[in-house]
C-alpha cells in the first residue's frame, strides 16, 4: 500500500517540475539549433528524444537530456566540413553507436574521477553564465541565441561586450515583462506563498509565462511597448503548403564513404560523453536524496538517444546541467519529470505552436535568472571558502574558466588546478609532527603509513636530509602495506649517506613484498621527535 502512495507523491512533485523544465528547455532547444547553424526543428527533436527516449532508458532520477550548448561550435563546423546537415546526421547516429560501445566497455567510471570542488565550480559557473547571458534578453536585445553559453558568441561579441550593446537597444515591453515575471517568481519563493496549498499546486513559472503571454497581447497595439516577433519563442508552424514532415531532415547514408564523417562522430561521442558524465556528477549533487546515477547505463542511454536523434533529424544529445538544475530546483523526485517534459515538447510542436510563439523570451529569461541564482548564490561561495583554499581555488578557477571560455575548457582548468593542489599537499603535508632530532645525540622516529607513493618522494627526501649529524633515526614500516620503489631507493641512499654523517639508522618492517603489495594512491604519516620537518595542517 505504501508504493501507490509514494507514486502519487512522486507524480505530484514530478508533473509541476516537468512543466518548469519544459519552459526552460523550449527556448534552449531552439536557441542551440540556431547557434549550431541547424534547422530549428532539429533542436526540438533532440529535446524530445532526450526527454522521452533517454529519460526512459537512463538511471538518472534528476538529470535531463537534450541538445547541448557545449556542442554548438562543433556542430556548426562539422555541418560545413561534411557538406550539409543531412551528412552531419550520419555522424550523430555513429556517435551514438560509439557511446553505446563505451557504455558496454564500462567507460562511465571516468565520471567518478572529477573532484567535488570542480563539479561545484561547474554548477556555480553555469549559474553565473546563465545570468550574464539572459540579461540582454531581459531587456529585449536578442542578437545572441538563447542557447549560447560560450564566451565568444556567434554574433561576434563576447559575454561582456554584449552587455554594453544592450543599452543601445532597450525595449520597454520586454523590460516590463521581465519585471512582472521576476516579481511573480520571487513571490512564489516566499514563505507565505509556500505555506498556501494552492500556490504549491500551481507552479510559479507557469503563472509567470501566462502573465508574459497576456502582457504580450496587451502591448500588441502600443507602438512603444509592442514586443517584436524576434523577442518571442519561434516554433516552426505547419501550413497548408508545408507540413511538419517538410521541416524534417533525414540522414544521407551515402556520406558513410566520407572518412570525415567518422572523425566527427568520434569527436561528438567523446565530447558528448564527457559533458554527460560531468552533468551526471553535478545532478547527483543536486539530488536531495543523493542517489547515484549508474554512469555506464547513462552512456548506453545517451548512445541510443543519439542514434534515434540522428535518424530522425535531431541534434546530438547529452545530459545537460541547465535543465537538470531546473528540474532539481523545481522539486522533481524521479525521471518521470524528464520523460513528461519530452511529451510536453511534442505537444508544443504538434498542437500548440501558435500559443507557444506568444511567449516572450523575457519571461523565460526571468525563469533562468532564478535558476542561475540558485546555482551560484553567495552561500555556495562562502561554504566552499570555509572548506579551505585546497577546495576554494579549483572551485573559483573552474567558474572563471567557464565564464571566459566554455564548459569543457573551464572544467579542464579546474581539474588541472585541483591536481596541482593535491601534488602540493602531498609535498607539503605528508607528516604528523610530534618531535624531531635537533641536536647531536638525539633520536628521530619516522613511522610510515600503510601506503606510501612516489608523490611522497620530495617530503621523505626533505625530512631525511634534515636529520642532524651524530644523531639516530628509526624508520618504522611495520604498519606499511605498500611502499613505492622510488621511496625505497631514497631510504637506501640515506643509509649510505648516513654513515658519512655518523647517523645511526634502524629500519624496521621493510621488505621486498611491500614494494609490490599494491598500487593505490598512498599517503605518508610520519611521527618525528619535535623540531624540524614539515608541520601538519
Amino acid at each position: 500500500m505504501t508504493r501507490p502512495k509514494s507514486l502519487i507523491q512522486d507524480l505530484q512533485a514530478d508533473i509541476p517540475a516537468s512543466l518548469v523544465v519544459f519552459l526552460v528547455a523550449l527556448p534552449l532547444c531552439l536557441g542551440i539549433a540556431l547557434a549550431s547553424g541547424a534547422p530549428l526543428i532539429s533542436g526540438l527533436i533532440a529535446g524530445i528524444v532526450g526527454g522521452i527516449v533517454v529519460g526512459a532508458l537512463s538511471g538518472s532520477q534528476i538529470g535531463v537530456s537534450g541538445p547541448a550548448a557545449g556542442l554548438a561550435v562543433i556542430v556548426l563546423m562539422a555541418i560545413g566540413e561534411l557538406g550539409g546537415f543531412a551528412n552531419f546526421l550520419v555522424a550523430v547516429s555513429l556517435a551514438g553507436v560509439i557511446q553505446l560501445g563505451l557504455g558496454f566497455a564500462r567507460a562511465g567510471i571516468i565520471g567518478y574521477y572529477f573532484p567535488s570542488s570542480v563539479i561545484r565550480g561547474m554548477l556555480s559557473g553555469i549559474g553565473v553564465i546563465i545570468i550574464l547571458k539572459q540579461i540582454p534578453h531581459a531587456f529585449g536585445y536578442d542578437a545572441d541565441p538563447v542557447g549560447d553559453l560560450e564566451y565568444h558568441q556567434p554574433d561576434g561579441e563576447t559575454t561582456f561586450s554584449e552587455l554594453g550593446h544592450l543599452f543601445d537597444s532597450i525595449s520597454m515591453g520586454p523590460v516590463l515583462v521581465t519585471v512582472a515575471a521576476l516579481s511573480i517568481l520571487l513571490l512564489w519563493e516566499t514563505k507565505w506563498f509556500k505555506s498556501k496549498k494552492i500556490f504549491s499546486i500551481i507552479p510559479g513559472p507557469l503563472v509567470a509565462v501566462i502573465a508574459g503571454v497576456l502582457l504580450n497581447l496587451f502591448f500588441k497595439d502600443n507602438a512603444d511597448l509592442a514586443i517584436s516577433t524576434d523577442h518571442l519563442v519561434s516554433i516552426p508552424i505547419a501550413t497548408d503548403d508545408k507540413s511538419l514532415i517538410d521541416f524534417l531532415t533525414f540522414p544521407n547514408f551515402s556520406a558513410l564513404s566520407n572518412f570525415a564523417v567518422y572523425k566527427v562522430a568520434i569527436v561528438l561521442a567523446i565530447v558528448g560523453s564527457l559533458e554527460t558524465l560531468l552533468s551526471v556528477e553535478a545532478s547527483d549533487k543536486l539530488d536531495p536524496q543523493k542517489r547515484i546515477t549508474p554512469t555506464n547505463r547513462e552512456l548506453k542511454a545517451q548512445g541510443v538517444g543519439n542514434i534515434v536523434s540522428g535518424l530522425i533529424g535531431g541534434l546530438p544529445i547529452t545530459q545537460v546541467i541547465v535543465r537538470s538544475s531546473a528540474n532539481a530546483q523545481s522539486g522533481a523526485r524521479t525521471k518521470i519529470s524528464a520523460i513528461v517534459h519530452g511529451f510536453l515538447l511534442v505537444t508544443s510542436v504538434l498542437l500548440l505552436p501558435a500559443v507557444m510563439n506568444l511567449i516572450p523570451l523575457a519571461t523565460l529569461a526571468a525563469i533562468l535568472f532564478v535558476v542561475g541564482y540558485k546555482l551560484a548564490k553567495p552561500s555556495v561561495f562562502a561554504s566552499m571558502y570555509r572548506q579551505g583554499l585546497g577546495q576554494f581555488i579549483p572551485f573559483i578557477v573552474t567558474i572563471v574558466g567557464i565564464v571566459y571560455t566554455d564548459l569543457l575548457i573551464g572544467i579542464g582548468l579546474g581539474v588541472h588546478v585541483a591536481v596541482l593542489v593535491v601534488l602540493f599537499e602531498n609535498f607539503k603535508l605528508p607528516f604528523t609532527v610530534k618531535s624531531h632530532a635537533q641536536a647531536e645525540g638525539e633520536t628521530a622516529r619516522i613511522v610510515l603509513a600503510q601506503q606510501v607513493t612516489f608523490l611522497n618522494k620530495a617530503s621523505v627526501l626533505k625530512t631525511l636530509d634534515s636529520i642532524p649529524e651524530n644523531s639516530s633515526v628509526v624508520i618504522d614500516a611495520t604498519s606499511t602495506v605498500y611502499i613505492h620503489p622510488d621511496v625505497v631507493e631514497i631510504i637506501e641512499d640515506f643509509l649510505v649517506s648516513a654513515t658519512n654523517k655518523d647517523i645511526q639508522v634502524s629500519v624496521i618492517g621493510m621488505d621486498t613484498e611491500k614494494q609490490h603489495g599494491g598500487s593505490e594512491g598512498l599517503s605518508l604519516d610520519v611521527t618525528l621527535p619535535q623540531g624540524a620537518g614539515t608541520p601538519a595542517s
